[in-house]
């Protein structure tokens, strides 16, 4: 991500006090205001529970597109007053938003009761399709009277950069231009200080009966249970939009709907015993298709809404990852897009040096100018070894090597960065720091200004070598020896795993501490290690960079009071310098960071411990609003009959976070592909301790399809192919 904050001095300067870089505000909690989002493509809204966005400081609100907020205040009123909530939910596929509403007691000048609460009801129902915003608002009178109801709908735009929403201040902006109205529409334009207009058109059905450039109002008279339908669209940059109607509210639903399924069909399902967490399966999957987005070369996870909803290299690697196992088309459209905008010169300006992999893309006016460095930026220390990385598990998962053999020159490519960028020193590890002062202080996941550091507290000095980043530079070289492997290639896959081996006892001897149990955070500039323990060393046992006879001791750490609060993996312990629960990165809890940190731990054979990190995630589901895990939690400990604390302006939905229960469940069950045997293997499965039963139906592989129901047998695992599609086998192994 972009860092929540971070010093604006030279890399890792520990002397100066940190200032906010492209920071998000914490002037108001999202919890506050339990926002209600939908995306489609590069368009994401943001709503409260009435389905309104209520401008102000600090306000996330709005209808965006392209990073820009092309509406920031949207109100309604009957009869003056706001209506009453009475429910706010979005459907299980995230298609639609329905806010149901009611009047209050509404009284005339004198005080007098003229329509008791309750009388009638306002129902909302919004979704997004092509740059647009769809809305169908029916009122219904249930007096057995007839009524006059007046609505008002109240709107604005502000035409801000998504980094002004997030408390950039900015010396200078573009101009608005005057509002041009009809008897039925509204065109709002600004034209930015990049000389590109951008415009918004409010579109009413049936046609208002008084418009003006911020208020559109209805004088409805409806008789005992009659329902009135008010259709609403708004537009961005698209100035020819025609009159809205039922018909083109109800095609654009259907078209919506019908795409939403289209993609995640392709997904295996998820069916256990337990019904609360077949929500949380059901809300990761529509989440995770939500926040896909069609690129040219196929399907890509946005970030996160509302601050992350743009390409993001190393989000979108993890969670193609993480999403491996039920859909690897997911894999193939990031490889494809990360390959097309593979850096291929050096550029200081935006981290960019040739092989290197993206770390963001920005469209606003405030990229498009250098205002903030993120149009095209790659500042990321990590994205390029985990491409390599997903590059390697995507063969072994579907063995398509007609994709692989087209990526190979990016591949070769981004392993040449690996040795001649990536590695400053020469010193065997892959090291960070910007190239400009305006780029990203901490290039690893951890990115805030405070997020590296000695034992002390002191902030580590660059370049850094991280130590999750070490893991993943061992997990590409290893990915590289089994992608020439199947192209046939034996020479240089016998050098890349030479390669990996020989960064495996380096790391060991470089990074593992006895005292502290575990391996250290990082090493700075000067190769002294930040003897801090960490969930970074977690990453060590995903990837296998840890020799075996260390994994148990890596476990107790990670798994010890001070580490594991309940609800999962800290990101740093209680017992370091700079822990804070309530800090973004020392001491909060990521799903993300805990679903790679169970999958390492299944890998050494502690699925004990990858069990309790996964019912410490769901135990943290079951008390937050539509079973979504967002991006990360406050790390406060765990108590009885209490849910989790949140993080004010954390992300949700986020794609990786999404992703983690899935993942998890994986790690679990020990599912493995193997496509030349043509065989899916549950290798050890061990079902979470919430669960007696679970079905995965429509695991896919190699144009073959299975369903497949494990269930608890005494102490055993017991896979049962409940249905085939093809020539496919299952192998459970105890």
């Amino acid at each position: 991500m972009s860092i929540a904050s971070a010093d604006v001095g030279s890399a890792g300067a520990a002397s100066q006090a940190p200032v906010a870089q492209f920071f998000i505000p914490a002037t108001a909690s999202l919890q506050e205001r339990r926002p209600r989002t939908l995306k489609h493509g590069d368009t994401f809204a943001v709503f409260d529970h009435n389905g309104d966005a209520l401008s102000g400081p600090g306000s996330p609100e709005g209808l965006f597109h392209r990073d820009t907020r092309y509406l920031s205040h949207l109100y309604l009123t009957i009869n003056g007053k706001r209506p009453m909530l009475l429910s706010s939910t979005l459907r299980d596929d995230n298609a639609t938003l329905t806010c149901d509403l009611t009047n209050p007691d509404l009284l005339d000048d004198k005080g007098k009761l003229i329509l008791a609460h309750d009388l009638v009801h306002l129902r909302r129902t919004r979704f997004l399709w092509n740059a647009r915003c769809y809305e169908r608002l029916a009122i219904r009178n249930y007096d057995d009277r007839r009524q006059h109801v007046r609505v008002e709908i109240a709107f604005g735009t502000d035409f801000a950069d998504l980094f002004e929403v997030r408390g950039t201040l900015r010396a200078k902006k573009g101009r608005h231009l005057p509002a041009v109205m009809d008897q039925e529409s509204v065109l709002l334009s600004y034209v930015g200080l990049d000389d590109r207009r951008r415009s918004t058109r409010l579109l009413f059905a049936p046609e208002p009966d008084e418009i003006r450039s911020d208020l559109v109002t209805f004088d409805l008279h409806l008789g005992p249970h009659e329902t009135r339908s008010l259709f609403i669209e708004i537009a961005c940059d698209q100035t020819a939009a025609d009159q809205p109607s039922h018909r083109s509210f109800f095609l654009a639903l259907r078209d919506a709907r019908r795409a939403l399924r289209s993609s995640s069909s392709r997904a295996a399902s998820i069916v256990t015993s337990n019904e609360i967490f077949n929500e949380v399966a059901r809300r990761s999957i529509s989440d995770l298709y939500m926040l896909m987005t069609d690129k040219p070369e196929g399907p890509y996870p946005y970030a996160g809404i509302p601050w992350f909803s743009t390409v993001f290299g190393r989000d979108a690697l993890i969670t193609a990852l993480e999403t491996l196992w039920l859909d690897p088309q997911i894999a193939r459209g990031v490889l494809g897009h990360l390959a097309a905008n593979q850096a291929t010169a050096i550029d200081p300006a935006s981290d960019a040096e040739p092989g290197k992999i993206l770390h963001e893309v920005r469209y606003g006016e405030m990229a498009e100018l250098g205002e903030v460095p993120f149009r095209r930026y790659y500042g990321s220390i990590d994205s390029t070894p985990l491409f390599v990385m997903l590059a390697g598990e995507y063969v072994k998962r579907t063995g398509d090597l007609a994709t692989i053999d087209r990526l190979l020159p990016h591949i070769e490519a981004a392993l040449t960065w690996i040795d001649e960028h990536g590695d400053r020193d020469g010193d065997g590890f892959v090291e960070y720091g910007r190239l400009t002062e305006e780029g990203l202080i901490n290039q690893a996941w951890k990115d805030s200004h405070d997020s590296v550091f000695h034992a002390d507290g002191t902030l580590a000095r660059g370049p850094i070598a991280i130590a999750e980043v070490q893991a993943y530079v061992y997990g590409a070289w290893q990915a590289a020896a089994e992608i020439f492997r199947v192209l046939g290639r034996p020479e240089p896959a016998a050098k890349f795993l030479a390669r990996a081996e020989g960064l495996r006892r380096a790391f060991d001897a470089a990074f593992f501490d006895e005292e502290l149990g575990t391996y250290v955070l990082a090493l700075d500039g000067e190769k002294r290690p930040c003897r801090v323990r960490s969930s970074n060393a977690g990453h060590a046992l995903f990837t296998g960079i840890a020799y075996p006879e260390r994994a148990a001791q890596v476990a107790r750490t990670l798994m010890s009071a001070s580490s594991f609060c309940g609800w999962g993996i800290r990101t740093i312990p209680s017992t370091e310098a700079r822990y804070n629960p309530m800090s973004y990165h020392n001491g909060s809890i990521w799903p993300h960071d805990n679903a790679l940190i169970a999958s390492g731990l299944a890998r050494y054979g502690y699925r004990s411990d990858a069990a309790r990190i996964f019912e410490g995630l769901f135990a943290a589901s079951t008390y937050i609003d539509l079973r979504r895990l967002p991006e990360l939690l406050c790390g406060l400990p765990r108590q009885r009959a209490q849910g989790p604390t949140f993080y004010p302006v954390a992300c949700s939905p986020q794609a990786w976070a999404a992703a983690a229960p899935l993942f998890l469940l994986q790690s679990c069950l020990g599912i493995d592909f193997d496509p030349n045997a043509r065989a899916i293997n549950f290798y050890e499965p061990r079902l979470p301790s919430f669960v007696d039963e679970i079905a995965v139906r429509n695991l896919r592989m190699s144009g073959s399809s299975c369903d497949v129901a494990l269930r608890c047998s005494g102490r055993q695992v017991v896979v049962e192919v409940v249905d085939r599609r093809g020539d496919i086998k299952v192998v459970s192994t105890s």
